[in-house]
């Protein structure tokens, strides 16, 4: 690896924690970047998911005031985003990688719709709230709450792409809670369910070590930005970024 290469995939790991934190679809960076420079993809993907891990515990830190008296919440959708976590990853490791090469252009497609609704989908939220004037009660909200992180844990530990906005959805229609605060509770799952499916992944799995340091420093750096100046970055320059990037990695895949 090139001294070049090494510092663009730092770089992608930086994008990365600072729009994981915000946003929740840093994969949809990094692991077309790690193509790019002919990882192979089962490979990209998993030094991806444990180069990412810092990343989302950084921003998690840094969300420490939107998490307070969220203990109970936290420990009991930690429990659903664990369990996903290693299903995820079995099926990952189950599966040949022909099979993750014809699923992943379409869990890309579905990151990239998941990040262009995104605005649309807070919206409807929000508005939904206002409108019935009625909200879920209780730590984790509506009874269902707890099976959709799960499902979204499996989703997250096989490939991971805009789980964070995933995340979101669920606890933002089924929560009553602010979604700032949601967020952070969000940022908490995502890096469970990162470091579960990593723990599994460098026992069992090919991993470039390399990779995952680079990833690895980016993604701190960029987990503390997202947590201050990216929560004031327009978020029009994020998802277009991502879209473009989402696509490059599409592009990549039919081409290779």
């Amino acid at each position: 690896m090139s001294l070049l290469e090494a510092l663009l995939i730092g770089l992608a790991g930086l994008a990365a924690g600072t729009i994981n934190t915000v946003v929740g679809s840093g994969t949809l960076i990094t692991f077309p970047t790690l193509l790019a420079f002919g990882v192979p993809p089962v490979t990209a993907n998993v030094s991806n998911n444990i180069g990412l891990v810092p990343g989302s515990l950084s921003g998690a830190i840094g969300y420490r005031r939107e998490l307070a008296g969220q203990r109970g919440r936290v420990l009991r959708l930690a429990a659903a985003s664990v369990i996903g976590a290693v299903g995820g990853a079995v099926l990952l490791l189950t599966l040949d990688e022909d099979a993750f090469e014809a699923i992943v252009p379409v869990l890309i497609l579905l990151g990239l719709t998941m990040v262009v609704l995104q605005p649309r989908i807070t919206r409807w939220i929000t508005a939904r709230r206002e409108r019935t004037g009625t909200h879920p009660t209780g730590a984790t909200g509506s009874w269902w709450v707890w099976p959709l992180v799960l499902v979204t844990g499996v989703y997250g530990g096989y490939f991971g792409a805009a789980q964070g906005v995933l995340l979101m959805a669920v606890m933002g229609i089924g929560i009553q809670e602010t979604l700032q605060r949601l967020n952070g509770v969000k940022n908490v799952l995502a890096m469970l369910v990162n470091l579960v499916a990593g723990t599994v992944f460098a026992f069992v799995a090919e991993v470039d070590w390399l990779v995952v340091a680079l990833i690895g420093v980016g993604s701190v750096i960029g987990g503390q930005l997202g947590a201050t100046v990216g929560r004031r970055l327009p978020d029009p320059v994020l998802r277009v970024t991502i879209v473009v990037v989402g696509l490059s990695a599409l592009i990549v895949f039919l081409l290779t």
